[in-house]
């Protein structure tokens, strides 16, 4: 037998404690381990002695689908699937007996004893067929898991599953009709809406109903919900138990927010509710997040804010309750979408990490078809098959037959439950008018609509099933539809005197945090910390265990912040950081840093986790060293810009008293989460009343790095702001998000406490630094960090006041080390002026004229080493001007198409040009 040597026992002692930073880190419990027996020697044999009808059946799980009735409409296009018959096996005898333990699993789950059970190949066949090729399709056998194959083929085939009683029936049918009441209403009443009915989709209804009923039943207490609009209405107005005369009122144009809060809202299809449901004495509380159109974007919003929920219910809840025990993530999705998205795959791909699991998430695909025809929509047979890259199960079920929707659905979460993984239900319906009721969709697809147009919809074929089988009456049917019209008639006479209220705006968590616009808030709070902290914080943070052997490299590293700490001054960027983030750990406030290579740092500046060169264990020094109720969380992320985004302003609207940060490895590399910038970080408090505190670490500047590793878009994200363009009103005005180029670590500092010292939540986007980094120049004191110190959004020049000089220069970011390093070689250090801004929205007009003296007697240039058409030129250019009696000189590089070259040559010639420019007409 071969024995592993010394060197190979070390390497998996090493690996398995490098994983538990991360398989164990804070906010995440592994779930519990759920295992099957193996398979005994007697059934090892058996399954020997009778290999052909072993293969038979594990054809039959591997390709029932294939043959499945699944389609409601019947246009698969289906082949014959060979695999599935017998004699390909050589199995011709449908009344040979064979005995079939370990090869047909006929107890349940857990339950496997070793005896010998004899069935004919005929009933073999007939229950395996009734199980997998039926109105509900499975694909589990790809899974790489040996204990979940088993569990499914347990859960599957050992019982007859329950029917559901006349109650559950009656159940169904009340959601149905009320469903269908609802859209028709619309329909007669809004003729000219585009509603995106679920007319043809209203199996959704009691799918959702049934997931609910079990998830609150095993103990979960919150689902974070996220969909698309395809039937959002229905399901608000319905079982999420939106009022709808506050619909009605919003359909008619009226505003679904108070009108004095100054937001803006968003269009009828994005809107939420947040009800706590109860089923059989169980409560839970369901939340659907608002959304943007771009389908699949809020997937991984959704996600991070039940990984959010989950951290605040393990803080309070037993050493046992696991992740996923109490909050639940479920994603509904469009067949179309689910394939075509990017972010999809993004977001599958978190699912299982350790710093971005929340314990599995449900998705529910309502497969409507979508107008491109399948064969051009993807180059898959099922929509769902993007989940295979996780090795998710699939359950295919038919629309037609709302119990087995909800057999579906118990099984789905039965496995989410056991193994706390994602799973897939892909409900196939169709869709009984056009993408919206506005559309024709038979100008395409008139083969489909001709079909779809003869059939009697959902709800009725269901009634009429439970007509027949005497669950009730056609006086009750009807009397169910009549309720359910009444209702709305009354709510719609309602909706022109509504007004609505935002009573659940501030609540919870939220308590204590106050509207941006408020005249309470507080803009400017102290952000200074006592020295004592700052020089605890700074020794714990590169503190070293007894016995851990860090990169020789990494001696410097140590030595250099204790020295600096020391002599209280030369503090650098990430010691300034570190000081941030330790000094509000020990304030109870959580932080969490994502992003590729975050620990270390891109450019090896942070180093927050530690690794042992010899075991790859991990330390992170102020986790281990200060002893405080908040934690650092490091979430060295997958190589996702979207969906990591995202994730991450999930968990800020969760946990207002964590702070947030996502790190692009450049600046650049944000605009692959350009859809959540948009949708989401910039706009979601004037659309939804949504705060967030999400801080963007953008590094920006250019150093030769060439087009795509230079610019953190400042244009962008600038234009994006809905900043005032002149002083009027008030000194601090409620902008959507703010914009710091921050020029040293104690203006770092500041800016990041200032995030969560303020009494409301703001956006913040950093223009980080590169070679800033380790510049002795951009280096702070301990002074600069302590008592009353704050940010400051504007520097004034040290040297010079910028109202005497001959000439100011207006600058932000590194560029300003370039500039004073020229000055001084020209000797004009009392003619020339260079102002820093640092906050560049809200423009700092008041802090501005105070630093410039009411109009300078020199010259104004705003100097910059972006493109003229890039970098923060096209913002500040006629804010200052409204400051100054004079135009504002620009003086920097010519607009570009990129934002910096990639020849090193041309960086140089056009930087020095930039610098040398700034001096230009005042000699030497």
């Amino acid at each position: 037998m071969h024995r592993p040597s010394v060197r190979q026992l070390q390497l998996r002692q090493s690996l398995a404690v490098w994983r538990s930073y991360h398989d164990e880190s804070f906010g995440f419990r592994k779930p519990r381990a759920f295992t099957l027996p193996d398979y005994c020697p007697t059934q090892l044999q058996n399954r020997v002695e009778n290999a052909p009808l072993l293969r038979y059946v594990d054809s039959l799980r591997m390709h029932g689908h294939r043959a499945a009735r699944i389609d409601p409409l019947d246009l698969l296009q289906r082949d014959d699937v060979d695999a599935l018959d017998p004699k390909r096996y050589g199995l011709v005898d449908g009344s040979k007996t064979y005995d079939v333990n370990g090869i047909l699993w006929t107890k349940r789950v857990g339950e496997a004893p070793d005896n010998a059970e004899h069935w004919t190949l005929r009933d073999i066949t007939n229950h395996l067929r009734t199980i997998y090729v039926g109105r509900i399709a499975y694909e589990y056998m790809h899974s790489p898991s040996k204990t979940e194959r088993l569990w499914f083929s347990h859960m599957l085939e050992a019982r007859t599953p329950p029917l559901p009683d006349a109650r559950q029936k009656k159940r169904v049918h009340e959601l149905l009709a009320q469903s269908e009441t609802f859209d028709q209403f619309l329909q007669l009443k809004f003729p000219n809406l585009k509603r995106y009915g679920l007319e043809g989709g209203e199996s959704m209804i009691p799918a959702l109903d049934a997931l609910f009923s079990v998830a609150a039943r095993a103990g979960v207490q919150h689902i974070i919900l996220a969909m698309p609009h395809r039937g959002r209405l229905n399901l608000l107005a319905g079982l999420l138990q939106m009022s709808p005369t506050s619909l009605f009122h919003k359909i008619k144009g009226g505003y679904e927010i108070p009108e004095e809060l100054g937001a803006v809202g968003d269009v009828i299809s994005h809107l939420v509710a947040s009800p706590t449901l109860t089923y059989d004495g169980a409560d839970v509380k369901v939340s659907l997040l608002p959304n943007p159109s771009h389908l699949e974007a809020v997937s991984p919003v959704a996600l991070g804010k039940t990984r959010a929920k989950q951290y605040s219910l393990l803080n309070t809840s037993p050493e046992d309750c696991m992740l996923g025990d109490k909050a639940m993530c479920v994603q509904l999705h469009g067949d179309a979408s689910f394939t075509g998205q990017g972010v999809v795959m993004e977001t599958l791909g978190l699912s299982n990490l350790p710093h971005f699991t929340s314990g599995g998430s449900v998705h529910i695909v309502v497969n409507i078809g979508y107008t491109t025809p399948a064969s051009s929509a993807r180059s898959s047979l099922y929509c769902s098959d993007i989940g295979k890259m996780i090795n998710a199960p699939v359950l295919h079920v038919n629309g037609d037959y709302p119990e087995d929707v909800a057999r579906a659905i118990d099984v789905a979460f039965q496995y989410r439950h056991h193994f706390r993984k994602d799973v897939i239900i892909d409900l196939l319906v169709y869709r009984r008018w056009g993408h919206n009721e506005l559309d024709e969709p038979a100008f395409t697809q008139p083969l489909m609509y001709e079909k779809i147009r003869s059939r009697k919809s959902v709800p009725a074929l269901y009634e009429e099933r439970l007509i027949s089988d005497d669950v009730i009456t056609s006086a009750h049917a009807q009397a169910v539809r009549d309720a359910a019209r009444s209702r709305l008639d009354v709510e719609l006479a309602q909706a022109d005197t509504y007004t609505p209220t935002a009573t659940t705006m501030l609540q919870g968590q939220w308590k204590g945090i106050v509207w941006p616009a408020d005249k309470k808030a507080e803009r400017n709070p102290a952000t200074g910390v006592a020295r004592e902290v700052l020089e605890g914080v700074g020794r714990a943070s590169v503190m070293v265990p007894s016995g851990f052997e860090i990169h020789p490299r990494l001696q410097r590293h140590v030595k250099h912040r204790l020295q600096t700490i020391e002599k209280g001054t030369g503090l650098d960027w990430a010691t300034a950081e570190a000081m941030a983030f330790g000094s509000l750990m020990l304030e109870g406030c959580d932080v969490r840093i994502s992003g590729q290579d975050v620990g270390r740092g891109t450019f090896s500046q942070r180093h927050a986790m530690l690794v042992d060169q010899k075991t790859e264990s991990v330390v992170v020094p102020l986790n281990a060293e200060l002893g405080s109720q908040g934690k650092l969380e490091l979430a060295n992320s997958s190589l996702s810009e979207l969906a990591v985004l995202g994730f991450e302003y999930g968990l800020s609207w969760e946990k207002p008293n964590m702070l947030p940060i996502w790190e692009a490895q450049f600046g650049d590399f944000f605009n692959g989460a350009q859809v959540i910038i948009d949708t989401f970080i910039s706009s979601a408090e004037t659309k939804w009343l949504k705060q967030s505190g999400i801080v963007l670490l953008l590094p920006h500047g250019l150093d030769g790095a060439g087009p795509e590793h230079s610019s953190s878009r400042l244009e962008r994200m600038l234009q994006l702001t809905d900043d005032r363009f002149e002083p009027i009103g008030e000194r601090h005005i409620n902008v959507n998000m703010h914009v710091a180029f921050p020029t040293t670590p104690a203006q770092y500092f500041h800016v990041l406490r200032r995030q969560i010292k303020r009494n409301f939540r703001k956006p913040l986007i950093v223009a980080a630094p590169k070679g800033l980094l380790r510049l002795p120049a951009a280096s702070s004191s301990l002074s600069d960090l302590e008592g009353s110190c704050t940010f400051q959004p504007v520097l004034r020049d040290p040297l010079v006041e910028a109202r005497i000089a001959e000439r100011v220069v207006l600058v932000s970011g590194k560029l300003y080390y370039d500039l004073v390093k020229e000055r001084d070689a020209r000797g004009l250090g009392q003619r020339v002026a260079l102002v820093r801004i640092e906050e560049l929205c809200p423009f700092p007009f008041e802090e501005l004229r105070e630093v410039l003296g009411g109009a300078t007697a020199g010259e104004v240039f705003w100097v910059q080493e972006e493109p003229r058409n890039q970098g923060a030129w096209p913002h500040v250019a006629l804010r200052v001007g409204h400051i100054l009696e004079k135009p504002v000189v620009y003086h920097g590089r010519h607009g570009g198409a990129v934002p910096a070259p990639g020849v090193g040559k041309l960086y140089r010639a056009q930087q020095e040009v930039v610098i040398k420019g700034a001096f230009e007409g005042l000699g030497s």
